[in-house]
């Protein structure tokens, strides 16, 4: 199949990338930077802006499935990166009416799930990343609200060690919930395997050990 991702230079968004690859699918990437990934004929680099219509049109209009893994980096400062792209994508995908899956990372602390972080994470978002989390859940909430067939994926603390495979997926909030760490590259596997087969569409998957 045709995947397209959008951020895929670092982090989730190049794991996913490879995972893709690894699982024989075309992959489409949209980011600012090159993605430093070996010539493929399974592979299109865009290098341009999200938040560009026409490069944004451009990297989508073939796909079967979009996974959106934007990121600040280490930048927290106050951003509208997130709402500013929903906002174009959703302007976009109401003027092609196209019902493939979007499945989108924000993270756990966005939206409701603020209320069942631990202790610790709810301080460190509070003082480092209250603004960034605030344009994530507004995020949520644009993309809860439009007509898309969409995935909203929330992992923990991000980890850089090897993909395991052997993670879980809660799609219900409840008293006691421990999204502890979870690796990158476990995270970009089940957002290609959502992509192959997207059996959580309009939930709010988190992953944990």
């Amino acid at each position: 199949m045709n995947i397209t991702i959008i951020g895929a230079s670092a982090g989730i968004g190049l794991e996913a990338t490879k995972r893709a690859l690894d699982r024989k699918h075309k992959v489409t990437t949209l980011s600012r930077s090159e993605i430093g990934l070996p010539k493929s004929p399974n592979l299109k680099p865009i290098q341009g802006n999200a938040l560009h219509k026409p490069d944004l049109i451009r990297s989508i209009q073939h796909a079967d499935a979009v996974l959106v893994t934007l990121g600040t980096s280490k930048n927290m400062k106050s951003t509208t990166l997130f709402s500013d792209f929903t906002k174009l994508l959703v302007a976009v995908q109401d003027a092609s009416n196209t019902q493939i899956p979007f499945i989108f990372v924000t993270g756990f602390g966005a939206g409701d799930s603020r209320n069942y972080v631990s202790w610790f994470v709810n301080i460190f978002i509070k003082y480092f990343l209250k603004d960034v989390y605030a344009d994530k859940s507004k995020m949520e909430e644009l993309i809860s609200n439009s007509g898309m067939n969409w995935v909203i994926v929330r992992p923990g603390r991000l980890l850089d060690e090897p993909m395991t495979e052997n993670y879980k997926v809660e799609t219900k909030l409840y008293k006691g919930i421990k999204i502890g760490g979870i690796n990158r590259a476990d995270v970009a596997d089940y957002l290609v395997k959502q992509a192959e087969n997207p059996t959580e569409l309009r939930k709010y998957p988190a992953l944990l050990y």
